[in-house]
């Protein structure tokens, strides 16, 4: 699932059948494995899929009920909706290690094989039969559906070596298995299903019902063990032209994804997964730790959200949440860019950074009307009307009944301050002088008292003046990365 290694086995462990026996271990199949250590979390009063934001009181019930139940299911959303990070952390529900044969391709249970092979092993070597243990991270396979997947990628095909060897056609060791078989007794995901050519959703039939899988006309009887679960369009999955129905019915269970429902958890869902940390070289260590603070954090959800909204943008496709995780993983770079260049001594982001986002973002989003002029500039003057919405609104939220006339009466004269991406937070400090209220500021913003640094305050300082901006009570003038408030 990861290029991370699996940890070292558990020790001591059986290493043989006879071992494994002696301890009293028995046969679980994984529908009752998962089920098992679901309802412990359950009890226990732990997070069952942890990191799953916005999804505690509406899809989770859903998917808990199916997983409890024993069914397949099948996830139904659009993009960006955390379908596939869902998926993988079912993989968590496993037991950690789980004992199989040695050298088999199926992954299967000393206790209880299913292949001519691995009966033939227990036959030949007894309670000598050699047993490893398997990581639950090597127990999850999974396939993006697309028109040319095979019947051999997924389920298998004959071997001309095997047959070569001597063997005979109907052998079944001359099948050479699939992704499918090769996750037995662990979960597989189908991603975008409906993609799938007919012919290889027919294949899916005998797997999710008989459990058994049919090679080049002849059947191959493996009673596999495993979840199967897949995600879907809704729009291709209820369109009976790009999924037959009878694979449908074979799903215990179909459940349907959203988009974070309330603005705190698209705030949480982008501190969660948006990466703005990055190693650096010897020397410039304090570039490794920007800091976005948290008003930019909820402009850039709200503006996500106002995307998603938008009569402008094609909603049958929707806007991922990769759309505002990238946004704020570039505002962060941005402010490491500015750090570097202007020698700040830490990076913090301002508002002077957000325009980024538009030409960034820009190729996230489809628009209503996908087949105009792609030079022209209308996309982008709806995203960056959107930014300063968003902008607005957070300033509202956070600043409603804060003074800063103060700060407004330093433009009384015709004076100007002037910023930009690359002007450093001294820079624009310095040109302000005192700031009243500027503590009361910081608080509203959420920064900690014991972090109120020259940059975080110039952060603070440049939002209340684009505030002041966007509710009339401030002019400013834009000149490609140069940005002046006042006369």
């Amino acid at each position: 699932m990861t290029d991370t290694p699996a940890p070292a086995a558990p020790s001591p462990a059986p290493t043989t059948l006879g071992e494994l026996r002696a301890t009293g271990t028995a046969f679980r199949p994984v529908k009752a494995e998962i089920r098992a250590n679901l309802l412990a979390r359950l009890a226990a009063g732990v997070p069952s899929l942890p990191g799953m934001v916005g999804f505690e009181d509406t899809v989770l019930p859903e998917v808990e009920r199916a997983l409890i139940a024993g069914h397949d299911l099948v996830l139904l959303g659009e993009r960006g909706q955390g379908k596939t990070r869902l998926i993988r952390t079912l993989v968590g529900l496993l037991d950690e290690w789980t004992p199989v044969l040695v050298g088999s391709e199926l992954n299967e249970h000393p206790l209880a094989p299913i292949s001519v092979w691995g009966h033939r092993q227990v036959a030949e070597h007894g309670d000598a039969t050699p047993v490893g243990w398997l990581h639950r991270s090597e127990r999850f396979g999974e396939k993006l559906a697309t028109p040319d997947t095979s019947v051999g990628d997924l389920i298998g095909d004959v071997d001309p070596i095997k047959v070569a060897e001597g063997r005979t056609l109907g052998d079944p060791e001359t099948v050479h298995y699939g992704l499918v078989p090769r996750t037995n007794r662990g979960i597989f995901s189908v991603n975008e299903l409906p993609d799938l050519a007919e012919r290889i959703q027919v294949a899916l039939l005998n797997v999710l019902e008989e459990r058994d899988i049919q090679i080049r006309g002849y059947r191959v009887r493996l009673p596999l063990d495993l979840l199967l679960v897949a995600s879907a369009n809704p729009e291709d999955y209820t369109n009976r032209g790009r999924i037959i129905t009878p694979l449908k019915d074979r799903f215990g269970a179909e459940v349907r994804t959203h988009y974070p429902i309330e603005l705190a958890d698209e705030i949480r869902l982008l501190e969660q997964e948006a990466a703005v940390t990055w190693p650096t070289a010897s020397g410039a260590d304090h570039l490794a730790q920007p800091v976005v603070p948290h008003h930019l954090v909820e402009i850039v959800a709200r503006f996500t959200r106002l995307v998603r909204e938008s009569s402008h943008v094609d909603q049958r496709s929707g806007v991922s949440a990769r759309f505002a995780i990238a946004g704020l993983e570039t505002i962060a770079a941005s402010a490491v860019r500015r750090a570097a260049v202007a020698g700040e001594t830490r990076p913090v982001a301002r508002v002077v950074d957000l325009p980024s986002i538009v030409p960034a973002s820009r190729g996230k989003v489809e628009f209503a009307d996908a087949g105009s002029d792609p030079d022209d500039d209308r996309e982008v003057e709806i995203l960056e009307h959107l930014l300063r919405q968003a902008t607005a609104q957070t300033f509202r939220a956070r600043c409603a009944g804060l003074d800063l006339t103060g700060l407004q009466e330093h433009f009384t004269g015709g004076e100007t301050v002037e910023s930009g991406e690359l002007v450093p937070a001294p820079a624009l400090l310095g040109q302000l002088g005192t700031i009243p209220k500027l503590a009361e500021l910081l608080g509203r913003l959420g920064v900690p008292e014991g972090d109120q640094s020259a940059e975080q305050a110039a952060a603070a300082v440049e939002f209340a003046l684009e505030g002041l901006y966007l509710t009339r009570r401030l002019a400013k003038d834009t000149d490609g990365g140069r940005t002046v408030y006042g006369a």
